[in-house]
């Protein structure tokens, strides 16, 4: 009896190791989609910047095309 003891404390430890991993593997991988996040962020505010750029400069020219 005390056999079957110790292999069923095994199993259960060995299966409360492995959720322990899997949820820290989660955590890991939740900061890298944080980060991605973050990244595509900046660039989505990078590129409307540049957007706005584009566009007062056609309206700089629209206006010169108009006065001639």
């Amino acid at each position: 009896m005390a056999g079957m003891d110790t292999i069923i404390l095994a199993i259960i430890i060995g299966t409360l190791a492995a959720i322990v991993y899997s949820l820290r593997i989660l955590v890991l991988l939740e900061r890298r989609i944080a980060k991605i996040d973050l990244n595509l962020e900046k660039i989505v505010l990078r590129v409307a910047s540049e957007e706005r750029k584009i566009e007062l400069e056609e309206k700089k020219i629209e206006k010169m095309i108009k006065k001639r």
